[in-house]
């Protein structure tokens, strides 16, 4: 069936075609300008096109804390997402109950977001096989500053995620590097955005994740030095803070700026957030659980 979409994506791509094939007996440059401008511009209306997969749309919110540290940004996070659930027209729905986290109740999400969450957030084994299932199905995962120091002792999770918690300096200004201008997910994001927040570290880097965004690490104050250069690792002067993967099946971005609640009324912290949850809404399609193979959350990875 030919909606206006298609229509008007088959022109685009058409077009694009006309324009950059080589004519039979004519020379052309390689990625010549009109080729290199018709591409951006192909590029450009899939994005567009992407955004409105976040349209009405269902997302759940979790925003559990095991034992431990609970940060106080949760409200405001909660808060910051529902308005712009009611401006983006998608429905939040917002629980700390890990109940939630069975087969029927996740099939009705596009796509689920952790939000400072810290610990041991599941009650079950049966809860986290259920969530590792919607992962596999296809399912969102969209996670928010702390979520790396979530479910700690779950290999599983922490591949997910792309890393687990090491370290966090103190807060501060300090400077992240927009290393991926072009991504949908950073569009609008400066090339520096220099902010004050809690620069996060990691370990047990999972090796799929792709960095958009990293923290200059010369930036960070320098009375914490000996512990940054041993938290960095093998990093040097820069270390992931913003990333996506396609994991296991699913789709992932995580951020780990967003410490203090303010961030969470800040423009530009909020276009951060639903670049993120757009762009991981662009990449589900239809939850098909026959694709969801672990029988225990601690199956091994199929590739």
């Amino acid at each position: 069936m030919n909606t206006p979409v298609t229509l008007l994506l088959a022109f685009v791509f058409q077009s694009v075609i006309s324009f950059s094939a080589p004519v039979k007996g004519v020379a052309s440059p390689k990625n010549g300008p009109k080729t290199t401008k018709n591409l951006q511009m192909l590029q450009t209306t899939r994005i567009l096109f992407s955004e409105k997969k976040l349209k009405n749309s269902r997302v759940l919110l979790y925003t559990k804390n095991g034992k431990g540290y609970v940060h106080d940004n949760i409200p405001s996070a909660i808060e910051c997402i529902q308005q712009l659930g009611v401006e983006n027209q998608f429905t939040v729905v917002a629980t700390e109950d890990p109940t939630i986290f069975n087969e029927k109740d996740l099939s009705g999400f596009k796509l689920v977001i952790f939000a400072s969450t810290n610990n041991d957030v599941f009650d079950t084994d049966e809860q986290k096989l259920a969530f590792r299932k919607y992962v596999e199905a296809g399912g969102g995962f969209v996670g928010i500053h702390s979520v790396t120091g979530t479910e700690r002792n779950w290999p599983w999770f922490k591949m997910m995620l792309g890393e687990t918690f090491s370290w966090h300096a103190k807060f501060q200004s300090f400077t992240t590097v927009n290393l991926q201008p072009n991504h949908p997910s950073m569009k609008g994001i400066p090339n520096r955005w220099t902010k004050e927040d809690e620069c996060y570290f990691g370990k047990e880097l999972y090796p799929g994740m792709q960095v958009l965004m990293a923290s200059e690490l010369s930036s960070l104050n320098p009375d914490q030095t000996d512990l940054i250069q041993k938290n960095a690792g093998s990093y040097a002067r820069y270390f992931p803070i913003v990333w996506y993967q396609h994991f296991d099946g699913g789709h992932v971005w995580v951020t780990t700026l967003g410490h203090d609640k303010k961030n969470y009324q800040d423009p530009l912290y909020k276009q951060h957030i639903l670049n993120g949850l757009e762009f991981v809404a662009s990449q589900v399609t239809k939850l098909d659980y026959s694709k969801s193979y672990a029988q225990s959350k601690d199956d091994a990875l199929k590739f």
